[in-house]
C-alpha cells in the first residue's frame, strides 16, 4: 500500500513541475511577445488571461482524452483532481509577475522591467529542470542536460524578446 501511494505522490509531483514548467514558458513567451509594446498593468493581465486559458484548454483535452472512451464523462473528483494537478501552470507566473511589477515601480522601464521578468523565468526554468533532474535520479551530464534544456527554453523566450525589439532592423 505504502509503495502504491508514493508512486501516485510521485506522479503527483511530476504533474506539478511539468505544469511549472509548461507555465514558465508560457508566461516567459507571453512576455517577449508583449514586452515591448503593453503596459505593465495590460502585460500582467494578458499573461495570467493567457495562463487561465491554457489551464482550462490543456484540462479540458487530457479530461476528454483520458475518461470519454465507452462513453463515459470523467467525475467531478477527477475533474477537481486533474484541475488542482496542473495548477501551477497559472501559479508558476506569480514571481516573474511580480518581478515585473516591483522593477516596474523601482523605475524601470517597462521594456527594462519585461526583461528583468523574463531573466527571473529563465532562473525558474532552470530551477525546475534541475528539480525535475533530481527527482528522476539523475546526475552528472545527465542532470546538467536537463538543467541546461530548460535554462535554454527561457533563453529562447529572451531571444524572441530582443528580435521583436529591434523587428524594424529586421525589415
Amino acid at each position: 500500500m505504502a509503495s502504491a501511494q508514493s508512486d501516485e505522490t510521485a506522479h503527483l509531483q511530476g504533474r506539478h513541475r511539468a505544469a511549472a514548467i509548461y507555465g514558465t514558458v508560457i508566461t516567459a513567451a507571453v512576455i517577449a511577445a508583449g514586452g515591448n509594446t503593453l503596459s505593465t498593468a495590460a502585460l500582467e493581465v494578458t499573461v495570467l488571461v493567457t495562463l487561465l486559458v491554457y489551464w482550462v484548454a490543456e484540462q479540458y483535452a487530457a479530461l476528454l482524452g483520458e475518461h470519454t472512451h465507452a462513453g463515459r464523462l470523467p467525475n467531478g473528483e477527477q475533474i477537481r483532481a486533474s484541475l488542482s494537478s496542473s495548477w501551477p501552470m497559472v501559479t508558476a507566473s506569480f514571481l516573474p509577475l511580480v518581478t515585473l511589477l516591483g522593477a516596474r515601480l523601482l523605475g524601470a522601464t517597462t521594456i527594462g522591467a519585461a526583461a528583468v521578468a523574463l531573466v527571473v523565468a529563465v532562473i525558474l526554468l532552470i530551477i525546475h529542470g534541475h528539480a525535475a533532474g533530481k527527482a528522476a535520479g539523475l546526475r552528472g551530464k545527465r542532470l546538467a542536460a536537463v538543467t541546461t534544456t530548460a535554462g535554454l527554453l527561457g533563453v529562447a523566450m529572451i531571444i524572441l524578446k530582443v528580435l521583436l525589439q529591434h523587428q524594424h532592423h529586421l525589415y
